[in-house]
């Protein structure tokens, strides 16, 4: 099922929306299942990471569209954005926020159908692994590839990854249990890391790409270093 978020000031136009994507959904046998916001600050806070794709209105009262776009840049990296304007030049300075497109407002259904058709074709075929992370501050979908290193914070975790790091509620064996088999391993009481990132080891301390230096526990050395050694498919 597709999860497609419509974020509009105008009622009229999300109800029009919303009929347009129920016929493509019945036209083309695809299961959707339509997220209603009349505010850009409305989306951002209740933020889901299951969305799809979102239509964006650029021009809103509290939030603008730009506004939302960067904020949910910051929690999801790979949800569809397709902001809706009247006026093209505000769409073109949407495409730092990586939208797939833009339309003109009044949308016809020949439109609304060509661009999900297009961003259908585009999406790939599995989406990349990743976890929901919720906090105080909003929910995040936090893709496995770029997550670097997990570490224990404030009887908490932080999660480290490639663009920010991202407060976490759960506790260390709870995050170990869902990154299992996904080439994450436990090095150390306080710290969790993803191999992909692993420079080199040496001794106790553990160098990452980017000239991190993590700890190893001497318990969990011998475990750690048959794994990165599988990992990496050769003997160290």
């Amino acid at each position: 099922m597709l999860h497609i978020a419509v974020c509009d000031d105008e009622e009229s136009f999300v109800q029009n929306l919303k009929e347009q994507l129920m016929r493509y959904a019945q036209e083309c046998a695809q299961q959707i299942r339509v997220t209603v916001f009349y505010d850009g600050s409305e989306l951002v806070n209740g933020y889901d990471p299951s969305i799809d794709l979102v239509f964006l209105d650029i021009q809103m009262n509290r939030m603008d569209g730009l506004a939302a776009a960067e904020r949910i840049r910051q929690m999801d990296g790979e949800v569809g954005i397709i902001f809706l304007t009247t006026l093209t030049r505000y769409a073109l300075e949407g495409y730092k926020y990586q939208a797939t497109n833009y339309i003109i407002k009044p949308m016809k259904y020949a439109r609304l159908k060509a661009e999900m058709d297009r961003w259908m074709q585009r999406r790939p075929a599995k989406e990349s692994p990743s976890l929901v992370v919720v906090n105080d501050s909003g929910r995040y979908r936090v893709l496995l590839k770029e997550l670097k290193y997990v570490e224990t914070f404030n009887r908490n975790l932080l999660l480290h990854t490639e663009k920010e790091n991202i407060l976490c509620y759960r506790s260390m064996k709870e995050m170990e249990r869902e990154l299992a088999g996904s080439g994450f391993v436990r090095c150390h009481t306080s710290y969790i890391v993803n191999l992909f990132f692993v420079k080199g080891v040496k001794k106790l301390e553990i160098e990452l790409l980017d000239g991190a230096q993590l700890p190893i526990s001497q318990p969990k050395r011998k475990e750690f270093m048959e794994k990165l050694t599988e990992y990496w498919g050769d003997q160290l």
